[in-house]
């Protein structure tokens, strides 16, 4: 025969269960849980004006718009010399030959590239190259029109694009910048050093490509620059 719970231990479970406050309920060991308060109803927001959304929006996409014009210059400049890198200039070339084919301008494209660079920079290092480059593309500047184009295609090799140049313009202009850059002369650590330039030219008319152009000049360069270094220039 079963023996009765005692009283005490009767009155211990009525006090977490029976008399619990209402709200509550025990869990599966008998402890009491409180039931989680509902959360009060929010008012509801006000709608939104359309038209101060639109105007939000429009505004918001115009800094975008601005932002990625930024990005993309960027993007299109050398950082240490303040010109078109060639993605810049190849871009420039492209719109110039679309122009000079729809309107039958003309133009004229110089590839120069600098002598002597790498032994100024082994001997007196990068900084005094930068200084030289710096100092050649001052030259190149004053040299051309404001409607012209200096690039730098890499390294030490710069492109320009002229505007209405006939072949012996051009030519006799890519001489004045060679004599121009060789007249330089630098001093580091006590010692007088001087660069010097080598141009190639191509002409820019109604059939022209901009890869095409590009590649012409860039082999004249090089054809001009094994004749300088014969002449014992360069």
């Amino acid at each position: 025969m079963k023996k009765k719970p005692k009283r005490s231990a009767l009155k211990a479970v009525r006090r977490r269960t029976g008399n619990a406050r209402a709200g509550t309920k025990p869990d599966q060991a008998g402890r009491v849980k409180r039931a989680k308060a509902r959360p009060k109803s929010q008012p509801r927001a006000a709608p939104a004006d359309p038209k101060l959304t639109i105007r939000r929006l429009r505004a918001e996409l115009a800094r975008a718009r601005s932002r990625i014009e930024q990005l993309e210059a960027a993007a299109d400049q050398d950082f240490l010399l303040d010109i078109p890198n060639r993605r810049g200039f190849e871009r420039e070339l492209g719109r110039a030959i679309a122009y000079i084919k729809r309107y039958q301008a003309s133009g004229a494209l110089i590839v120069l590239d600098v002598d002597r660079l790498k032994p100024i920079n082994d001997a007196y290092g990068h900084a005094a190259g930068d200084k030289v480059l710096k100092a050649i593309v001052a030259v190149l500047s004053r040299h051309i029109r404001s409607s012209d184009v200096i690039g730098r295609l890499g390294g030490d090799e710069f492109a320009l694009l002229l505007w209405n140049l006939s072949e012996t313009d051009a030519r006799a202009k890519a001489a004045a910048l060679e004599q121009a850059i060789d007249a330089l002369s630098f001093s580091f650590d006590g010692g007088n050093v001087s660069a010097g330039a080598s141009a190639g030219i191509a002409i820019l008319g109604p059939h022209a490509e901009a890869g095409k152009a590009l590649e012409e000049a860039d082999s004249a360069m090089y054809v001009r620059k094994a004749q300088r270094r014969h002449e014992g220039i360069s």
